[in-house]
């Protein structure tokens, strides 16, 4: 059937009702929209007042510049903003503008906007829409500002409260995303309260005050295990601060990103933290940031997404090339440092409830307990060390140590002196003011896959012919995954042939490897190479297949280490890059400070 359909203009209201639906989708939104443009309006103070979650009430107040009574009246007509003084839509230099968004919440709403002009007005005007319908501005006694109230969200749409959640759940989009505009803005005043409960007050800082805002919404242990982020390029800028590595999350939601002071979400910009951080975290954690990109206003569209939560750069390469670099930096900066959380929670699992024990009754014929003695050495020597066996470090040279019968030089050995290992896994050295403990497998993976790194962008990985080459039965999967891929692995210092049904034949491995067990490394190397998917170059995910390399060539947690191999370890960690952490983003050791040691015991 075929119905003779006639084009019409909607109606104003309907439009608006339209717009609301790609720009106010939630509580928070409002709040978004309402808070940009005290900001934009230059205020010092902003409190944020809301209720049920924000849909029976918001309120937004700020002490900013107001507005006259001529352009109250035209701030809630459609595609009316102050934002474009000149019409240039690339080149914008507040947070940005719709001109759609107070009459679009109008339109929804019960909306009343109470302002007076810090320059022209001597007394405040107000104007009251519901559900679209706009009434005459009247005289209102005010301060200089503007107070927003909207209340009854989606009254006049009811089919669109259906899609909001539970009132805490709607409270934490709004406290994200008012925590995300107080980081960008440390000299301005932010509060918030849910009712009568004050959720957060945040007061106005100086110019340098950054890391205090950002201590007071992420917390002092995030501020205090970050390194600094600072660089410029061809008249673009990245500042901020980022975790180190060894301090990580399971999810990105401790990420924060922003575009000349505006909160986004992008693509780009994620998959530029991700590169930076992709040889020192696994895939699955995230480091914590707050990063700014500070870029001309005509090399980036602002208003590519209808909530003004994408950005689009005229450049991306450059800023994403900017952005690792800036990220690496920074992090070579702090490469040979641990999160202290790591410390704080070994002194909680030191923490237990106190045991108290009769005093012991001596009685005649019965001798006092004796204790085995300590297996640590009572005095260490420390004979020079040449080199660790062949199959912990093959080929590395090591710094020879002198003797050493006194106190441990702290400015000469940054990691201590090893006295003792425990459990054939872990390793205890001491410096003047700390106690070191080192994991030996997660150290030694991560000195191997530095080594990797290097010779692979030297030379490629150098190999040595096996005296008996290797025949090693793979399923068919992995078969196909190795076989597609035999030239890239030459680099990798792999020379693999085939060899008959689903069998291949080993004839050269990669010379850091030393005695490894080739099987287990050929069907790892295929199952790491099966998940990267087989379409991929390996060279293009060469961190995970060298990871995979080096986890086969590392100190095996059990092996027994003499005290010249502990020694050794510990110096080439020194001169290691992120030594601190291993390939998956676990600490490589933990640092005990005198003064918490003494805590435990009640010394302090």
């Amino acid at each position: 059937m075929v119905v003779n359909l006639k084009i019409r203009l909607l109606e104003s209201n309907l439009v608006n009702q339209i717009a609301a639906g790609e720009v106010i989708e939630r509580p928070a939104a409002v709040i978004k929209e309402l808070v940009e443009n005290s900001i934009d309006a230059g205020s010092t103070k902003i409190e944020v007042t809301i209720r049920d979650g924000g849909r029976t009430l918001i309120v937004v107040q700020d002490n900013g510049s107001g507005m006259s009574l001529e352009n109250l009246e035209l701030c809630v007509e459609r595609h009316a903003t102050s934002k474009l003084p000149d019409g240039d839509l690339f080149n914008i230099n507040s947070l940005g503008f719709r001109g759609e968004a107070l009459p679009s919440i109008g339109a929804v709403s019960r909306l009343t906007i109470s302002t007076r002009s810090k320059e022209t007005e001597d007394t405040g005007w107000q104007l009251v829409i519901a559900g679209g319908e706009k009434s005459e501005p009247t005289p209102v006694s005010h301060p200089i500002g503007t107070r927003i109230e909207v209340k009854d969200l989606f009254y006049a749409t009811p089919a669109r409260l259906k899609f909001l959640k539970t009132a805490t759940t709607e409270l934490s989009h709004s406290v994200d995303y008012l925590n995300r505009l107080a980081m960008a803005h440390p000299h301005i005043e932010f509060s918030l309260k849910d009712g009568e409960r004050q959720v957060f007050h945040y007061p106005g800082l100086t110019q340098d005050g950054f890391n205090k805002r950002i201590e007071a919404i992420l917390g002092k242990d995030f501020v205090q295990n970050s390194c600094a982020v600072h660089s410029q390029r061809e008249g673009m800028g990245v500042s901020g601060i980022t975790s180190l590595p060894t301090l990580n999350r399971s999810n990105a939601t401790d990420q924060y990103l922003f575009v000349n002071n505006r909160p986004v979400k992008d693509k780009l910009l994620n998959g530029a933290v991700r590169a930076a951080y992709q040889d020192l975290l696994p895939g699955n954690r995230y480091p914590m940031l707050v990063l700014f990109v500070n870029i001309s206003p005509e090399e980036v569209d602002i208003n590519v997404h209808p909530a003004k939560a994408e950005v689009r750069f005229r450049d991306s390469g450059l800023v994403r090339g900017l952005l690792i670099a800036s990220l690496k930096s920074a992090l070579n900066q702090s490469a040979h440092e641990t999160s202290s959380l790591i410390a704080s929670s070994a002194i909680a699992s030191f923490r237990s409830p106190a045991i108290s024990f009769p005093a012991p009754t001596p009685h005649a014929g019965i001798p006092s307990p004796s204790f085995k003695q300590s297996s640590f050495p009572q005095k260490a020597s420390y004979p020079a060390i040449r080199q660790l066996s062949t199959y912990a470090m093959p080929d590395i040279e090591l710094e020879e140590l002198t003797e050493v019968t006194g106190g441990v030089d702290a400015e000469q050995y940054r990691l201590g002196i090893a006295h003792a290992q425990i459990h054939g896994t872990y390793i205890v050295a001491e410096t003047n003011e700390s106690l070191i403990i080192v994991d030996q497998h997660a150290a030694h993976e991560r000195l191997v896959y530095e080594r990797f790194k290097a010779e692979l962008a030297d030379h490629g990985v150098s190999s040595q012919a096996l005296l008996l080459p290797e025949v090693v039965n793979l399923s068919a999967d992995e078969f196909q995954s190795i076989s597609l891929h035999l030239e890239e692995l030459k680099d990798f210092g792999l020379i693999i042939e085939p060899f008959g049904n689903n069998a291949i034949l080993v004839r050269e491995i990669p010379a850091l490897l030393g005695k490894v067990d080739i099987a287990s490394l050929v069907r790892d190397l295929a199952s790491e190479i099966n998940e990267l998917g087989n379409t991929l170059s390996l060279k293009e995910n060469l961190n995970e297949i060298l990871s995979t390399m080096a986890c086969h060539n590392s100190i095996r947690a059990g092996r027994k280490l003499s005290l010249s191999e502990m020694n050794a370890l510990l110096r080439q960690m020194e001169q290691t890059p992120y030594s601190g952490q291993c390939n998956h983003g676990r600490p490589t050791y933990v640092e005990l400070k005198r003064n918490e040691i003494e805590k435990l015991f009640g010394r302090r």
